[in-house]
């Protein structure tokens, strides 16, 4: 049985991400998402929201449906070698991915030996990622096209909250657990 680990921040989760974890699926035995904490960025949405986002997006996915989603504690190879994966697979929108993802996975290959799959991205799909879908939602576009079902209003809300905190000018209403399904 062959497993492997489509790791990321997935802060927000978005269809292009879907798009991978679906093919990863045709390729493998078993898939696990890795939700991951960047160190180099500042999460909008916590581990637990995006691991309940992904959840709730896979469970009604066809064909996703036994993709498992964890949290990836530390290092990638680590995960990568307790849950018996034989491969990690990162999605690829452009060569600037490629140039970005390529030593990690030297690395990753140099720790562990685990494998690297770089499967290209849908090109319809080409220009989404989480960073600019919080971009758009944060000047008020529409986001909705993006990603699943209920995320768009989680991240408008996340924003809201961010911005009301950044100005100290009113207390923020708590951020509501779920997806808004």
């Amino acid at each position: 049985m062959t497993i492997a680990v489509c790791p990321g921040s997935f802060d927000p989760l978005t269809l292009g991400h879907l798009d991978i974890v679906r093919r990863a699926r045709s390729l493998f035995d078993e898939v696990i998402l890795g939700v991951a904490r960047n160190s180099s960025k500042s999460a909008l949405l916590s581990a637990e929201q995006r691991v309940e986002i992904a959840r709730a997006a896979l469970a009604v996915s066809p064909g996703l449906e036994d993709v498992r989603v964890e949290i990836v504690p530390g290092l990638l190879v680590d995960f990568c070698r307790d849950a018996g994966a034989a491969a990690v697979v990162k999605g690829l929108r452009g060569g600037a991915d490629f140039d970005a993802e390529l030593p990690m996975a030297l690395m990753n290959r140099h720790l562990v030996g685990v494998e690297t799959v770089f499967v290209p991205g849908d090109p319809a799909l080409a220009h989404v990622a989480s960073s600019l879908v919080k971009d758009v939602a944060r000047f008020g576009g529409p986001v909705d096209d993006l990603v699943p079902a209920g995320v768009g209003d989680l991240v408008r809300q996340a924003l809201a909250d961010r911005a009301a905190r950044a100005d100290g000018s009113a207390q923020a209403p708590p951020t509501t657990e779920g997806t808004g399904r």
